[in-house]
This record gives C-alpha cells, structure tokens and sequence, in this order.
C-alpha cells in the first residue's frame, strides 16, 4: 500500500513537472468525454420530443386524412379539362361507413378545416378554423383553459359558438375576457366565445398524409355549424379569378378500443376505402402507434451513431496520451537507466507510466463529466442569445431544434469516464512496457 501510495505521488509529481504538456494530454480525453455526454443528450432530447408529438396523436388512434391528388388526376372523367371545384377526399358517407361496420372503433371524430381570417374590432389574425364534433375533445385530447366545448346537442342545432385556441385567445382578446364576446369569422360570420383551450405544442407533419399543425391558431366551431353556413366548396378569390374545392372531410379521428387492436382495425380501414376511392389515391391513413414503434427504433440507432462519433474523439485523446508518453520516455531515457540501476524492476517502471496516464485520464475524464452535465443549461444560453441577436435565423430552424431541450442520458455519465480511463490504460501501457524494456546500460548513457 505505501509503495502504491509513493508511486501515485511520484507519477503527480512528474506530471506537475510539464504542465502544459499535462494540460495538452487532459484536454484530449477532456473533449471526448463532454463530447459523448452532449451529444448523447442532444440526441435524445431531439428523440424524446419527436415521441412526444407521436404520441400526442394517441397510441390508440388512428388518422385517416385527405390528400390532395396531382393536378392532372382532377380531370373531369380524363377528359382532358379541370374542372371549376374539384371534389376528392374523405366523405360523410366514409365517416359512417367506418364507424358503423368496424366493432373495434370505440370513438371517432370528423374534422374539416380550412385557413380563415378572425377578428375582434382592431385585432386580427389568419388562423385554421375547425369544423369538428364533441368528441374532438377527448379523442385529440384538447385541454381546457376556461369555459367548455360545444355539446353534441349544440352542433346538430348548429350553433354559433366557438372555442379559442390559446393564441387566438391572446391576439383578439389581450385586454379583456373573451367568454361570451363576439368574434368575425371571415366577412360574413359572427360566433360567440364559449371557452379557450390550453396552449399545446405544434405537431410534426408526418409523411404526405398529415400536416403539421399549430393548435394554437385554431377556432373551433361545431362541424354541422360549417356544414350550413359554409358548405362543402370553399371558393378563394384571387385577382380576378376564381379557385376552390369541394371537400366534404378534411380528416377522421378513430380511437380503437385497444392498442392490440390498432394494426387490425387500421388494416380494415383501407379496404372499407379502397372499394369507394377507385378513381385516384386521395386519403391517407396515419397510424401513430406504427409511427411510435419506427421512433424508438430511430431513437436507438440515433443514440448508436451519436456515441460512435462521440467514441471516435476518445479514441483520437487516447492517441494523444500515447504520443505524449512516448515523447516523455525518450525525455525521461536516463532518469529510467538510473532507476533501474538503483534496483528497479520492469514492473515498477510499467506501474510508473501507468499511473500517469490513467491520472490524466481521471482528471480529463472529471473535468469532462463535469462540463456534459452543463449540457442543457449552455444550450439553453445559448438559444436564447441566437433569439436576440437574429431571431430570422432562429425561426428558419425546424420547430423540434427551436424547442431543443438537451436530455442527460445518465449511463452514458459513468460509461464515458469509466471508457477514458480504459483508453488511458490501453494508450499508456505500449509507452510503459518500452520504458520498462530499455537497456539500462543505453539508458545511462544517453544525453
């Protein structure tokens, strides 16, 4: 124990000895072992938060929508000429069809949507208004800030109430409670505010089939409300000219009764509609639990390749560790010949440059837990510096790295420092064996 205590002293004293070279060697396993943590939380932050959209959507749901087909499907009859409005998509006849002949589907919501200007006197905005069902509530899983969602005795009336997102809410209504105001929808219709829901975090497009969608720009109006007032063909006038569409669903929400029954009931889905859309591909079908499964399989090849790039930077400071020992053998050639003609053996050699390199490993790999445990509080620094000096730049990134949120993966804290000091092990032992290995005769002798 003494003679492993006096050789531990002696390996910190000849490091003290050449600090800069110390520092050069530390910096190597330094970097690389912050470089796995950072990159390992990175990576899984991203990861996480594509899970939690996915999961969003609902294990247990799936999401039949409408596709816009190419502009030379929406021929009328292949007869060579477009027609005025082109119907294609999801139809209510669709919506009862899947809902009344598969027993696995436990709830559903139809949805139609389309982008609208709202107003409240001088406050205006351009948002998605939403034609949907009660049950849009617990199917999409809306929260409730204030007030409450229209009832299914209030949509077959047709009535003419609205639920605010969160953002509408804060942009018509900054100064004043929006319940029971008044707000204009387009230029011809006027709803009543009978709740707000709570502000949610924009999905993901997922594919051709779903768009992204920012919940926070949504009014909710009953389905049979757009239905009378607006209609199936939503016209757009553009200078001078006419565009539109007739559409009858924009998207179908089905809850299946249980997750073991998704893949069953998605499969049953696309038959039921492949016998009525023969004319072209116009509805897609999103099946989040699919999505969920392909995610975490992403999420650990992600993790896989981030620890090897990660591994690599290791592997270039274990190296490094290995040029500096082989540098300081040949410096140290004539205080090694002294040693061993003082008595000591090649194991006490190897153990001396042993435990040099695995104390520059130790401190290297410290001093690099340390900075990857900071992970998420500099990246977050660091965002909020990008949004003040050039927020432009900061808006152009995808919503999922504008949100980026680092995720300490904490086996890969111990996993990290416990591979510096084995690289340190590896890397020094070649320079500790050639000390232990020279002649000491040659040794005394060289200048």
């Amino acid at each position: 124990m003494v003679q492993a205590f006096r050789t531990l002293l002696s390996g910190i004293k000849s490091l003290y000895l050449h600090p800069m070279r110390s520092l050069l060697t530390v910096l190597g396993i330094f970097i690389g072992v912050a470089s796995v943590i950072w990159l390992m939380a990175i990576g899984e932050g991203i990861s996480r938060k594509a899970q939690e959209q996915i999961e969003s959507l609902g294990a247990d749901n799936i999401i039949v929508s409408t596709v816009k087909p190419p502009n030379e499907a929406l021929s009328s009859g292949g007869g060579g000429f477009r027609m005025q409005f082109p119907e294609y998509g999801l139809t209510r006849g669709d919506y009862e069809r899947l809902t009344e002949t598969i027993p696995t589907i436990v709830n559903s919501v139809p949805v139609k949507d389309y982008t609208e200007t709202f107003q409240n006197g001088r406050w205006k905005l351009d948002g998605r208004l939403v034609g949907c069902t009660a049950s849009y509530v617990d199917v999409v899983k809306i929260e409730m800030f204030e007030g409450r969602f229209f009832t299914d005795d209030e949509n077959r009336n047709a009535c003419d109430y609205c639920v605010l997102g969160a953002g509408v809410a804060q942009t018509l209504f900054p100064y004043e409670e929006p319940l029971g105001k008044l707000i204009r929808v387009g230029e011809n219709y006027y709803f009543r505010v009978i709740g707000v829901a709570k502000s949610r975090s924009p999905s993901a497009a997922i594919g051709s089939s779903l768009k992204s969608e920012d919940y926070s720009y949504d009014v909710y109006i009953p389905l049979q409300t757009m239905q009378t007032r607006v209609g199936d063909t939503v016209v757009v006038r553009r200078s001078g000219s006419m565009e539109g569409e007739t559409v009858q669903l924009k998207q179908i929400t089905l809850k299946v009764r249980s997750v073991a029954d998704v893949m069953q009931t998605a499969d049953l889905i696309k038959l039921t509609l492949d016998k009525y859309h023969t004319k072209f591909e116009d509805y897609g079908v999103t099946v989040p639990l699919e999505l969920l499964e392909q995610a975490k399989t992403t999420r650990m090849m992600f993790n896989v390749f981030m620890g090897l790039i990660a591994g690599i930077s290791l592997l270039v400071g274990g190296i490094g560790i290995m040029n500096i020992m082989l540098a300081t053998v040949t410096e140290r050639t004539r205080e090694i010949g002294i040693r061993h003609a003082l008595g000591a053996k090649r194991g006490d050699i190897i153990r001396q440059f042993l435990v040099e390199t695995v104390v520059l490993s130790i401190v290297g790999g410290g001093l690099g837990v340390l900075v990857g445990l900071t992970c998420s509080p500099v990246t977050t620094f660091a965002m909020n510096v990008l949004k003040r000096a050039n927020p432009e730049l900061l808006a152009s990134l995808p919503p999922i790295v504008q949100e980026l949120k680092p995720i300490i993966v904490f086996w890969s804290v111990p996993l990290a420092f416990l591979i510096s000091i084995f690289i340190g092990v590896v890397f020094g032992v070649y320079p500790a064996i050639r000390a232990a290995k020279m002649d000491p005769i040659e040794a005394l002798r060289h200048e």
